[in-house]
């Protein structure tokens, strides 16, 4: 072995590291005739959704267009929800000490 070179161990382990990182990620197969093109062409034709398991990709199913695709490869994020009246704290009394007193706040001084 040369000085340059690292040991077997080690580019193993990082090959390792690399594979186990993109496990579980899944793609989009046009099933279509000829050379394999980007995913916008032919949007019409089925998919098929693949997943990687670390070595090899696997069918895990086929979808009938690029629109379902989608929906299995970028789901929509969860909804945030907002919390109702009531769970919001109380303001206290005033408008806000950067507006303009209202005339009768005004008198009660």
């Amino acid at each position: 072995m040369h000085d340059d070179q690292e040991p077997l161990e080690e580019w193993a382990r990082r090959r390792e590291e690399r594979q186990n990182a993109s496990k579980g990620k899944i793609r989009a197969i046009p099933l279509t005739q000829g050379p394999r093109r980007g995913q916008h062409a032919e949007p019409d034709a089925p998919r098929v959704i693949q997943e990687w398991n670390g070595s090899d990709w696997e069918t895990i199913g086929v979808v009938e267009d690029l629109t379902a695709a989608k929906a299995i490869l970028y789901p929509a994020p969860p909804v945030e929800e907002k919390p109702a009246e009531w769970d919001r704290p109380a303001l206290g009394k005033g408008r806000g000490r950067h507006r303009k007193p209202s005339p009768a706040e005004e008198r009660d001084r």
